[in-house]
């Protein structure tokens, strides 16, 4: 069987130069195709590919799948299959769609679909959702803006990867809308907090990978296993509503100032197709506890932009990260979350945290590029922004590049709308 990371591997499906989607890569995802089918698939160029008429097919023989498991409108039942079946059925992509097997595969105008006439589905049904605060920089400018830089880190923050339980039913796909949310904020020299739309709404630039196969309750997941459960990664994008969360976050940390949506791209990109991309993430000092250390590149260099544009117009970049920025990697994030025998399940997501390098001009979020708003942004068409207007729309992408080609996500596209009405609260 040929191997899906050979990097001189060429595909018969014409793919542009530059693009996210080379054969390397094989993600996946859930498309509608015209007649309203929805159908898992993957990607290759600009051509979506239906993985459940493959199966049909009998492309997938001797490989142990359910007969129906492309046939769902999720990729759940995938997800909990192990880690080598994934692998085989991704390999087995890349044998059907190589330049040298051209001439075997005659279901061309039934399996193969161009992009530009699918409609991207949520890919996965979401059983819960972790955000994670995994960027050192990030936490350390959050930590100068309320406290003070010589305790701009909490006592904990360096010796495990704190996260909080958001909100998984308000995770949305990238094209989907977001309406301004509304709250209780606490205006600067006041005693009592009013309520209506957030002033400051903000974007907040992470990554985040998706579970397979879970573990059991009461059983942990070591850092040296980690990876076996994790199926692939996405972009994502924690909305943010900065004054509410100022005023609801303590006790017990983010609330409305957050469940009201998070974005996520669309196609899921494999562990394996980004194994070439693996590098060394930041010295952790002090040592960390046992059970969090790991062996070998857990960070992975995979480039950052976060765009945004306008009715007035056109995308505009407000900075540019890198995922390998994170001090706290994936499988300290999860040895992390089961430590204490919380289980996860297939489809579960956990999110990065805001990504921020350590220049001004790679900060992953509004709150840090305009300083709390002291240092207004300007835009193309000579407005200002501190935080995000109404019909703003924000770009997110992400890919990692090599030589002769590069693994990418596709984008998240989300533009911002006024409240959808009106509360009573605001009476």
């Amino acid at each position: 069987m040929i191997k899906a990371n050979d990097s001189n591997r060429k595909s018969w499906i014409s793919v542009p130069k530059d693009s996210d989607f080379p054969i390397q890569n094989i993600p996946f995802g859930v498309f509608k195709k015209q007649n309203n089918q929805v159908c898992i698939g993957t990607r290759i160029g600009d051509v979506a590919i239906d993985l459940g008429l493959l199966q049909k097919l009998n492309y997938f023989k001797n490989i142990p799948l359910n007969r129906d498991v492309f046939q769902k409108k999720k990729l759940n039942d995938f997800l909990k299959l192990k880690k080598t079946v994934w692998r085989q059925v991704r390999d087995r992509i890349a044998e059907i769609f190589d330049d040298k097997h051209h001439s075997e595969f005659n279901h061309k105008k039934e399996v193969l679909h161009a992009v530009e006439e699918i409609e991207m589905m949520m890919p996965i049904k979401i059983g819960d959702y972790t955000d994670f605060y995994s960027s050192r920089q990030h936490a350390y400018n959050v930590g100068c803006m309320f406290r003070d830089p010589k305790n701009a880190l909490l006592p904990n923050w360096l010796h495990m990867p704190v996260a909080y339980h958001g909100r998984a039913s308000s995770i949305i796909i990238s094209g989907t809308d977001v309406y301004r949310p509304m709250g209780q904020q606490l205006m600067e020299n006041s005693s009592t907090p009013t309520f209506g739309p957030t002033r400051l709404l903000d974007f907040e630039l992470e990554m985040a990978f998706i579970t397979g196969q879970g573990n059991e309750l009461g059983e942990q997941i070591k850092t040296s296993e980690a990876e076996n459960y994790i199926f692939g990664m996405c972009v994502f994008n924690d909305w943010s509503a900065r004054d509410i969360q100022k005023w609801e976050y303590v006790p017990l940390g983010p609330f409305l100032g957050k469940n009201f949506a998070s974005s996520i791209s669309p196609w899921i990109v494999t562990l394996d197709a980004l194994e070439p991309f693996r590098v060394n993430g930041e010295k952790q000092d002090p040592a960390t506890l046992p059970y969090l250390r790991f062996e070998g590149q857990k960070n992975i260099d995979i480039e950052l932009e976060v765009q945004i544009s306008s009715d007035n117009f056109a995308p505009h970049s407000l900075t540019k990260s890198n995922y390998k920025h994170l001090y706290w990697n994936m499988a300290q994030q999860l040895a992390h979350h089961t430590i204490n025998g919380c289980n996860v399940n297939a489809g579960d997501i956990m999110a990065s945290g805001t990504i921020s390098g350590s220049n001004p001009e790679t900060y992953g979020s509004m709150l840090e590029l305009t300083w709390k708003g002291t240092k207004p942004i300007k835009m193309p068409d000579g407005t200002d922004r501190k935080f995000l207007n109404d019909y703003d729309t924000i770009h997110m992408k992400a890919h990692a590049k090599c030589g002769n080609y590069r693994i990418g996500f596709g984008e998240i596209r989300t533009k911002i709308l006024p409240v959808k009405k009106q509360s009573f609260a605001s009476n």
